[in-house]
């Protein structure tokens, strides 16, 4: 794949600006990484109880401010992201609008849902899934691709594999969770929340990926 180098985010000569584009890659990581656990220890520390069946399902707690909060700002640095080609930016903006989304349409309440709720969480499923597809997009082709006039570095290849192996587990992820959606809601298997798990391995891998990729581990030595 060629690059047109102009287009090149570390063209510029200003490190500063530079550096703005690794720390927004290591935020986007960093609230990746946090989300689930957060979310999890917060809602059993101030609320009680334990596991929600779902990511999604914390918006009904008392962390619905730190769910939203952080997809909503997950948006916002998407917005801003900037790549090697014009489909970085386009996939970045895409990626944006999924996260909003599926930060204020709310997935299915905890009670009997009306039609309305019904279709908003519709809206919700459809938003998040392909959020997580468009992660996986950036892991397996934005983020693996490499200056054509250069031979990739033992980091740069490192790295790959990171890249590799986050994009295709969160696919995978996605794949399991639609397949449990089509079983009964009364199978023994959701005793276990493993729509959570799923999830929250999704947004780990989304989180490491992203971590990764704005060198906060496995930088090239300068």
């Amino acid at each position: 794949m060629n690059y047109n180098m102009n287009m090149l985010p570390f063209s510029t000569p200003n490190s500063s600006l530079v550096l703005s584009f690794l720390d927004l890659r290591k935020a986007i990581g960093v609230i990746g990484l946090a989300l689930p656990f957060v979310l999890a220890l917060g809602k059993i520390i101030l609320e009680g109880g334990g596991l929600q069946s779902s990511i999604s399902s914390y918006y009904y707690t008392i962390m619905r401010d730190v769910f939203v909060g952080s997809l909503v700002a997950i948006g916002v640095f998407m917005t801003s992201y900037r790549g090697y080609e014009r489909i970085d930016a386009v996939a970045g903006k895409l990626a944006a609008a999924f996260a909003i989304g599926a930060a204020l349409f709310p997935t299915f309440p905890p009670t009997q849902a009306n039609a309305t709720q019904t279709l908003i969480a519709v809206l919700h499923g459809i938003f998040a899934a392909l959020l997580f597809l468009s992660l996986a997009f950036f892991s397996l082709a934005l983020f693996r691709k490499t200056n054509p006039s250069k031979t990739p570095t033992p980091q740069k290849r490192k790295r790959n594999f990171v890249y590799t192996v986050c994009g295709i587990g969160i696919v995978i992820c996605v794949v399991f969770a639609v397949f449990l959606n089509l079983l009964p809601k009364d199978s023994f298997i959701f005793r276990l929340n493993p729509i959570f798990w799923l999830e929250a391995f999704a947004i780990v891998f989304f989180g490491i990926s992203w971590f990764v990729k704005g060198e906060a581990i496995l930088k090239d030595e300068v």
